[in-house]
């Protein structure tokens, strides 16, 4: 019974699944499963994130006061399906599971959201009709008519969509539209080369002694970290601390980032630092360390809000 145990255990282990396609550290919005229906890309484009602007039509026929939100996609089920979140300004959230069923040949999308929890999901069936992807809901009228709410993405590039939900009665003839929603692609990889390029522009500033520049890397309520100090947490104390003796020069400084992480309008980057500074007597001052930045979109510039290093 030992070896029969024995033999069946690594076989188990070979059995074992792996999610390779899944949403993770390294890919946070998974990958396409290349064993996927291939109607899965059909949402390609708009997989990561989105900053959106959503109008809503009142009851009284009015279009409402324009709300942002984000709109995120990404892969799920080991990239055989995908799965979307809005978050509104309002603080509500949804999000919608889309499965292509082949057997079918329709995408069946299931839609949740905060403001009305339900034991029964809605749900919405279509297809990619030219360049854009059209669902349907059966909906009646308010006067009883026979109907469906259609959804359409429209206009699907790299750069964003547009997403319209209408009234539309049985041949499609009367349409009302209720919903439209303008999004624009987050580069989030343009944003993380901006913080790289702020980092070696921060080093520059250093080496070059220039308090002012260094000063403008960060947020107006920034604070400081230094090892061994307390928090310094006044841009009149960070001036001071950034503002070198003539004696002292700042020969070297490298900032060499391991993680940095986008989040909205904050960022967190981590990593090492190192750099050489000269005494009076003209003697190489070597230093090292790590350090952790939490980084702050203000007004369009990433600066720093929290700026900590030690050895």
């Amino acid at each position: 019974m030992k070896t029969l145990l024995l033999f069946l255990f690594p076989l188990t282990l070979l059995g074992q699944p792996t999610a390779i396609y899944q949403a993770g550290p390294d890919q946070p919005y998974g990958k396409l499963n290349p064993d996927a229906p291939k109607e899965v890309a059909d949402y390609a484009p708009l997989i990561g994130l989105c900053d959106c602007n959503s109008t809503a039509r009142n009851p009284d026929g009015s279009w409402a006061e324009t709300q942002a939100m984000t709109w995120t996609f990404k892969y799920i089920m080991n990239g055989m399906a995908v799965q979307d979140e809005t978050i509104k300004e309002d603080g509500s959230n949804s999000g919608s599971l889309r499965q292509y069923i082949a057997d079918s040949s329709r995408w069946y999308v299931h839609y949740y959201t905060s403001k009305s929890p339900t034991t029964v999901l809605s749900v919405w069936e279509g297809n990619r009709q030219g360049d854009s992807i059209r669902l349907y809901k059966p909906q009646k009228a308010p006067n009883g008519m026979d109907g469906f709410y259609r959804i359409t993405f429209r206009n699907i590039s790299e750069s964003g969509f547009n997403w319209l939900g209408e009234w539309v009665d049985t041949s499609e003839t009367v349409v009302f539209p209720t919903w439209k929603i303008d999004c624009i692609k987050r580069d989030e990889a343009t944003d993380k080369d901006k913080i790289l390029t702020r980092a070696r522009a921060f080093s520059q500033a250093y080496m070059d002694k220039d308090t002012d520049a260094l000063m403008d890397f960060y947020t107006q309520d920034a604070k400081l970290l230094p090892a061994g100090r307390d928090i310094i947490e006044d841009r009149e104390s960070i001036r001071r601390y950034w503002t070198f003796s003539p004696e002292r020069a700042n020969k070297y400084h490298k900032l060499t980032p391991i993680e940095i992480k986008i989040d909205g309008d904050f960022a967190h980057d981590h990593g090492y630092y190192e750099g050489i500074n000269l005494n009076a007597q003209g003697e190489e001052i070597p230093f090292n360390g790590k350090y952790l930045v939490v980084w702050n979109r203000d007004n369009g510039v990433w600066r720093m809000q929290l700026d900590m290093w030690h050895k």
